[in-house]
């Protein structure tokens, strides 16, 4: 990732699954992690949302607040939300720019085969909008984890 721990988050304005826009400045006083993931409603990225969304109270209870972001459209972020009841903010970032800048865009291999693609991977924001934490890579189960490994250290 290009972003380093203390480093003030880039700024981004993106949709959500109802055409909302939801900017960086709206997170400000919260603490709120930022995961990207490459597909809606495939795999591994359903098994990592459903994690989320059975632990999103633990998080809350922590202060953390969540926010997936994937290269998906609007319509289909509605859809995966409603089919999979995700309480939580999903962005649509079609042109990849904030994936970019947060450094979760590069070459992946999938049985293979070498492409360009949304890295599985996370950032936790302060509520000064500094970043607090980074994980360039996250497996999809240990999402919740990883966060709680470093809210408890």
């Amino acid at each position: 990732m290009s972003l380093k721990i203390g480093d003030q988050a880039t700024h981004f304005s993106l949709q959500d699954k109802n055409g909302d826009y939801v900017s960086l400045d709206d997170l400000t006083g919260k603490t709120t992690l930022i995961y990207f993931y490459p597909k809606d409603d495939t795999p591994g990225c359903t098994a990592q949302a459903c994690s989320l969304r059975d632990n999103i109270e633990d998080l809350k209870t922590n202060g953390i607040d969540v926010i997936g972001v994937s290269k998906d459209e609007v319509d289909s972020h509605a859809k995966f939300a409603s089919k999979y009841k995700i309480p939580f903010t999903i962005l649509s970032d079609p042109s990849t720019k904030m994936i970019e800048a947060y450094g979760a865009w590069g070459e992946r291999n999938m049985y293979g085969k070498k492409f360009m693609g949304t890295i599985r991977s996370g950032v936790l924001i302060g509520p000064d909008l500094k970043i607090l934490a980074i994980w360039p890579k996250l497996q999809p189960l240990k999402t919740v984890s990883e966060v709680e490994k470093f809210i408890n250290a």
